[in-house]
């Protein structure tokens, strides 16, 4: 099974010159906690959080439509194509830590997403080890995404949260 099978079509994106207020606006709209930024052609260059807009927003002590888009979002983008493997886009997901990866075309261009909830629904249809997801596979990855993010040299307080990416 590819990520093509599971991945939601009908995401929406913000561009660099949107504020936080638009970005929050297109979350409410969509019922969805991330939304990709894309450039003036259409390419994926950052993903931004609903986390992203609150932290912004309470960090800089200013109203949303004060804050542009580009100074909160993530610019590491870790992507995967239509027609990888379950598995890979899983494994990425484990690996940089994140829930939901954009689906990206040969140039970079948004395709859809691909969510930890998405892979979650499909293991528990498919029962036991199905196209390579499985319950304890699904619980590894969402319990390596939920690790603490702490910076190195804390000295034992949390510190400041580390992202990898959207």
């Amino acid at each position: 099974m590819n990520v093509s099978d599971l991945m939601s079509t009908a995401v929406k994106s913000c561009g660099m010159g949107d504020s936080l207020e638009r970005a929050a606006q297109i979350m409410w709209e969509s019922d969805c906690g991330i939304v990709p930024v894309v450039d003036d052609d259409g390419r994926v260059v950052g993903m931004i959080t609903d986390r992203d807009i609150c932290m912004a927003a309470y960090t800089r002590g200013q109203a949303l439509w004060q804050i542009p888009v580009p100074d909160a979002m993530a610019r590491q983008v870790h992507g995967v194509s239509e027609d990888d493997p379950l598995e890979v886009a899983e494994g990425l997901m484990r690996r940089v830590r994140v829930r939901r990866v954009p689906v990206l075309d040969g140039g970079g261009r948004l395709k859809g997403i691909l969510s930890m909830n998405d892979l979650a629904r499909q293991a528990h249809r498919s029962g036991r080890k199905s196209n390579g997801l499985s319950g304890d596979s699904i619980a590894q990855t969402l319990a390596a995404i939920c690790e603490p993010h702490v910076a190195p040299g804390a000295n034992g307080a949390r510190g400041k949260a580390v992202r990898a990416s959207a």
